[in-house]
């Protein structure tokens, strides 16, 4: 299969569209263009908002140092021939709401979404970032009729960053030296891995008794309605922005790196016809591969449920679409 990077020359920027320019998707503008990785559209149904958001940050330029081209926009024909197309667009969660309470509102806007994105981007490759995420995952692959390495979500990078944060914290240690592995649904029934996190290549299990371990487990699961509770008027977003940036430039400069990303399974962990956390290597064709890792009894029947869970939201979600 031809790379979808492969029709580029050295001297274009690549061509990141990103729909919907609510805190996510414009913090994500931000991420990419700072670190000089693309051009970007941005679009959203709002007229007037995308347009003064590409303004304000182009207006930045010279004082940040890139050369990224910026564009707001309400049309889908601007965001034509991107590379890279990543789908915030969506309600937010608001205080007391799950991430499920937003199925209905939600699947039908990235449906319509992912329909008119793809119209004029066949080749792009598909991040989803809304939520709930591993269902709006399954519909864009759905919508799109892409082959499924060609559309992921982002949440394995996020739910592993917070428990990476959350060990780092409790241990007084450089978040930069653990490395944490979350698999499963994002939400609720997230299955952390304390035997595969580690601090300088050493399992946490080592260095904290069950107790706190099971303690950040749990605050990595409530990692998004902690945030949700505490601001009272919408959710995270400077995270959900960077782990979405590190897979557009695993993508964009092909970097094949091992990351945790919402992917569809087909017998892999004994799983068939879902999106589901998992390690994958991801590089500029998409999805390379996904990593089995070997789980115990109790991790292999938490990710079991955790699967089940999304299973029947994807199943709720295609009934509402085609009532």
């Amino acid at each position: 299969m031809p790379s979808p990077l492969s029709s580029l020359t050295a001297c274009h920027h690549h061509r990141v569209a990103i729909i919907g320019s609510g805190r996510v998707g414009s913090t994500l503008v931000e991420r990419i263009i700072h670190k000089n990785l693309a051009d970007v559209v941005l679009l959203d149904i709002v007229e007037g908002m995308p347009q003064a958001i590409a303004l304000d940050l182009l207006e930045a330029r010279g004082i940040d140092g890139h050369d990224c081209q910026l564009v707001g926009t309400n049309d889908y024909a601007e965001t034509a021939a991107s590379d890279v197309v990543v789908i915030t667009a969506g309600i937010p969660r608001q205080a007391g709401m799950s991430r499920d309470d937003l199925l209905k509102t939600n699947a039908q806007i990235v449906v319509n979404v992912a329909r008119q994105a793809i119209a004029y981007s066949p080749n792009a490759l598909f991040i989803v970032v809304t939520n709930p995420l591993d269902v709006m995952t399954y519909l864009t692959w759905q919508t799109t009729e892409l082959p499924a390495e060609r559309v992921m979500g982002m949440a394995g990078v996020l739910d592993s960053a917070r428990f990476q944060a959350f060990i780092a914290m409790e241990l007084g240690i450089c978040s930069q030296d653990v490395k944490a592995l979350v698999l499963g649904g994002h939400g609720d029934l997230m299955v952390p891995l304390p035997q595969y996190s580690t601090v300088g290549g050493i399992p946490i299990t080592e260095l904290m008794d069950t107790a706190t371990i099971n303690r950040l487990v749990e605050r990595t699961r409530q990692g998004g309605a902690e945030i949700v509770e505490l601001m009272r008027t919408g959710g995270a977003y400077f995270a959900p922005a960077s782990a979405t940036c590190l897979m557009v430039e695993a993508i964009l400069r092909n970097q094949s790196r091992l990351v945790l990303a919402s992917a569809y399974l087909q017998g892999e962990y004994g799983l068939k016809d879902i999106f589901l956390g998992m390690p994958i290597r991801l590089g500029c064709r998409g999805i390379e591969s996904i990593v089995e890792l070997q789980l115990n009894a109790s991790e292999q029947a938490a990710l079991q449920a955790s699967a089940d869970s999304v299973s029947q939201n994807i199943e709720r979600a295609v009934a509402i679409l085609g009532n």
